[in-house]
């Protein structure tokens, strides 16, 4: 694959004061650092309703939902980065990928999950890797981060060492997997 690969950051936080959208910066910028393509996707802009019917289903798809779908169909992976709300997936976040099926077919997925508490989302990282195996997707990497709001900047700088790193290898994974997928994938006609 000679072309950069493409790895949107989708952002599962719609919340007013939302500290995800620092780690989200951080992981965009650290993927284009790395040559990827790493546009955001963010749910606020997208703007999807609460959903009614997947979008194969749907004669009437509302814009954002149809960017959305485009935009994880042509991704070579898919970083999602997911604060946790009560030991959960935000709404939000599950309404999206309830929406779209077929996009994420044997589609890399890196999990960032971030909490104002010590445990960085781990709960919501276990129950996003069961949610995109169920979708039939390849969760392969996996960051959490802790006390976001001390451990970022607005600017998406991390204040620890340690982030850089740890999304270092975070990237290794997720770029190995992107390609193997992909020639794969061209191999064996798609």
């Amino acid at each position: 694959m000679n072309r950069p690969l493409r790895i949107p950051v989708l952002l599962g936080s719609v919340r007013r004061g939302r500290q995800s959208i620092k780690v989200a910066r951080f992981a965009g910028d650290r993927l284009g650092e790395a040559g990827a393509d790493a546009p955001l996707l963010d749910l606020r802009s997208l703007d999807l309703p609460i959903m009614e019917e997947r979008l194969h289903m749907r004669d009437d798809p509302p814009p954002g939902l149809v960017r959305f779908s485009e935009a994880v169909k042509a991704a070579d992976a898919v970083v999602v980065v997911s604060p946790e709300y009560n030991g959960s997936i935000p709404g939000v976040l599950k309404n999206a990928l309830d929406y779209i099926y077929s996009e994420w077919f044997r589609k890399p997925v890196g999990i960032v999950t971030v909490s104002a508490g010590g445990f960085g989302g781990v709960q919501v990282h276990n129950h996003l890797q069961l949610l995109f195996l169920r979708l039939k997707a390849l969760p392969v990497a996996g960051m959490h981060v802790s006390k976001v709001s001390g451990s970022f900047g607005e600017d998406g700088e991390p204040r620890a060492p340690h982030y850089e790193k740890s999304f270092a290898g975070f990237i290794e994974t997720l770029d190995w997997y992107a390609r193997a997928i992909g020639a794969a994938m061209d191999s064996d006609g798609g």
